[in-house]
């Protein structure tokens, strides 16, 4: 593991292209997932707290900030307890929300108590609360590499609205947020795959000189 608040090389691993990456992916997607799930609630919470605290210490800036998180699903990082801190010390936590198949997603504010339904994957989504322009992300990947590059759940949500956004010149701090058993050596990254910023595991923090 780097150390902690070190920049690492983004440069890709000279590996063989797989013939048809697509499957590749879905099967590798499919493998991380089970294993994620596997591994015992309590540990996934022991290794949420240890990224909650990296998260606290790395990034001082995220207090006072619009800060985007993600509902926990299928066994990820939780981030509802770094969400927490986070309000205590002034900033604003909105969560993303799909608002139509293929367009980028948008961020309402959240807070304990907020009106809420259900959307894609049956996650929760804040009702009529403001839509807001995330300052950073914190976005929970499948699987990652040690190039910054994140295999997602395959529908391309976070690759559209980052793209919009910058498109619009907004750029947020792209944090991924994800336990080491989903590091892979690389994810063969396409040409609409955008890169993180940095990289937090409970193992430590790695951020990318790009």
């Amino acid at each position: 593991m780097h150390r902690v608040g070190a920049a690492v090389s983004c440069s890709r691993p000279d590996m063989s292209v797989p013939p048809d990456i697509a499957r590749w992916r879905r099967e590798q997607r499919a493998a991380l997932i089970a294993r994620r799930v596997a591994v015992p609630a309590a540990e996934r919470q022991a290794w949420s707290k240890r990224i909650t605290r990296q998260l606290l210490e790395g990034f001082p800036a995220l207090e006072g900030a619009v800060v985007g998180c993600c509902w926990p699903y299928q066994g990820e990082f939780d981030a509802r307890h770094v969400a927490r801190h986070l309000r205590d010390r002034g900033a604003r936590i909105v969560l993303p929300v799909v608002v139509a198949k293929g367009a980028p997603m948008e961020f309402r504010e959240w807070w304990p108590g907020a009106p809420m339904g259900r959307g894609v994957l049956d996650l929760p989504f804040p009702e009529g609360t403001a839509v807001l322009q995330p300052q950073a992300l914190l976005i929970p990947p499948v699987g990652f590499d040690d190039a910054g590059y994140r295999l997602g759940y395959g529908g391309g949500y976070f690759d559209r609205t980052l793209a919009a956004l910058a498109a619009a010149g907004a750029r947020p701090l792209k944090i991924g947020v994800g336990f080491e058993i989903g590091r892979l050596p690389t994810v063969y990254p396409q040409p609409h795959d955008i890169p993180m910023d940095a990289m937090v595991t409970e193992a430590g923090l790695q951020r990318f000189a790009r």
